[in-house]
């Protein structure tokens, strides 16, 4: 059976039922091992790789925070009017990142969407590994780190406490409580996973997943007590998802600061996230299909699927987008269209027009397009461009929209310095090296999900047309 795979990893026509993953079944033992095989074999590749990310992240990440945190925050190119630069850019950047693994996952599971099942996995470990990424970027912005401490809501010398009417500290509660239940979302599922893989490895390997699985025997109770745990996982951590964004877009929203004073600026977060986090699961996808040879697994209709709903969301971003500039433009507010024009010809208006043929033009222009969202290197490129594009949305929201305000005579702008882009590109590094890793410690595709679907689906013959129909195996 093995044998025959290796023609079933092109990208086949869809026509064919049998190019699609849930009617195209293999024997339980054989998707084991074609899961295991390449977490189990390290080569040098891997170990290539996993130095140079390890050097970039002590080098870049560490070492240029350790030499920020030694000779001040002036090394940043902080100044006034722009408080906000890199570091808070980075972090809103990586948190719309965490949103791919609640929306593919738990929002596709909600609405039944079958071509879901093997890509949850891979799509709620990059939540996780965003929000780590995010998180550090407060105590960076921070400067003094070791004075974390005065944060903490304590009685202290200072008699400082939390204020609770600050968005700053939604944030706080809101990432928070997003890390520790996607972080549970995503281990839920994988403790059968985790079983089927202690009981294909011998050594320490059998000892850590003995752990990990939490004695799973595959009983009928213990299936009904996790459906009903992902089940439950799944609505709560929805409305966490659109919480978190929408608390960090009032970070700015609450302000009187023009560019930010916005009532659109929650949805609009939102879908960029969505936008950005679903662009990001393509680009993970495609690499993992192809070093790790899952193309079993990793079929077209998935990729296809995914292209549509970043079709999708760059027209709802493109909408919010133009909208927010029709809020000043209604308003009468001269500086709000001096910002316009402040973007569009500005020291900002390379970045500005980037960002429109990133987000807007290229999306709108080629995935309509079926054979371009079959396309590994299309897709590739365009998803890459598409988070680069939400990036420089991003820095432009933050240090762009810092440059002028109220006061003409206190605009002025802002040049990142050195240790703020290093830092940013070693969280790049950090988030690339920890999926790495993962790569060779957790099935990214979960198997029994996949079983499961295919046991559901069928094939009959309805007069002269044959159908698929689904079955609800609960």
């Amino acid at each position: 059976m093995l044998a025959e795979l290796p023609r079933k990893f092109g990208w086949p026509h869809e026509d064919n039922p049998q190019e699609r993953l849930l009617l195209d079944p293999l024997p339980q033992e054989d998707m084991n091992r074609i899961m295991l095989r390449p977490m189990l074999k390290a080569g040098s590749g891997w170990w290539l790789v996993v130095a140079l990310l390890s050097a970039i992240v002590l080098v870049c990440f560490v070492g240029a925070w350790a030499y920020m945190i030694r000779w001040g925050m002036g090394l940043a190119g902080i100044r006034r009017p722009v408080f906000w630069g890199v570091f808070i850019a980075t972090m809103v950047f990586w948190i719309g990142i965490s949103h791919s693994g609640t929306f593919v996952s738990a929002i596709l599971r909600v609405f039944n969407a079958e071509y879901r099942r093997p890509i949850t996995r891979a799509a709620e470990l990059m939540t996780s590994f965003s929000l780590i990424c995010a998180g550090m970027f407060p105590f960076i912005h921070l400067g003094r780190v070791w004075t974390v401490y005065y944060m903490i809501p304590m009685p202290n010398q200072r008699q400082l406490w939390t204020n609770f009417q600050s968005p700053l500290a939604w944030d706080l509660f809101a990432i928070t409580t997003y890390l520790i239940g996607s972080t549970l979302y995503v281990y839920l599922p994988m403790i059968p996973d985790l079983a089927m893989a202690r009981d294909h490895t011998t050594g320490w390997r059998h000892t850590l997943y003995k752990w990990l699985s939490l004695g799973w025997r595959g009983v009928e109770y213990e299936w009904h007590y996790l459906h009903m745990a992902i089940k439950i996982f799944a609505f709560a951590i929805i409305p966490v998802m659109f919480s978190v964004h929408t608390i960090v877009s009032w970070d700015f929203a609450m302000s009187m600061h023009i560019g930010w004073h916005s009532s659109i600026f929650g949805p609009y977060f939102v879908v960029g996230a969505i936008f950005s986090g679903v662009s990001a699961v393509i680009t993970v996808l495609l690499v993992v299909r192809r070093t790790m040879h899952l193309e079993y697994f990793l079929r077209p209709e998935h990729f296809d699927a995914l292209a549509k709903l970043v079709l999708i969301f760059s027209l709802a971003w493109t909408y919010f987008f133009f909208n927010d500039y029709l809020v000043e433009w209604y308003g009468g507010d001269w500086v709000g269209h001096q910002l316009l024009l402040f973007q569009a010809r500005g020291p900002v208006a390379p970045l500005w027009y980037a960002m429109l043929l990133f987000n807007i033009a290229i999306p709108c222009l080629t995935l309509w397009n079926k054979r371009i969202r079959r396309s590994p290197i299309a897709l590739f490129l365009i998803t890459v461009g598409i988070n680069i594009g939400m990036y420089l949305e991003r820095y432009i929201i933050i240090p762009g929209f810092l440059h002028i305000n109220n006061m003409p005579f206190d605009w002025g702008n802002y040049n990142p310095e050195w240790p703020e882009v290093s830092i940013a590109f070693g969280t790049l590094a950090l988030f690339i090296l920890l999926y790495t890793l993962a790569s060779k410690f957790i099935p990214l595709i979960p198997v029994w999900e996949v079983l499961e679907g295919q046991l559901s689906h069928t094939r009959r013959r309805i007069g002269r047309t044959v159908v698929t129909s689904v079955a609800e195996l609960e």
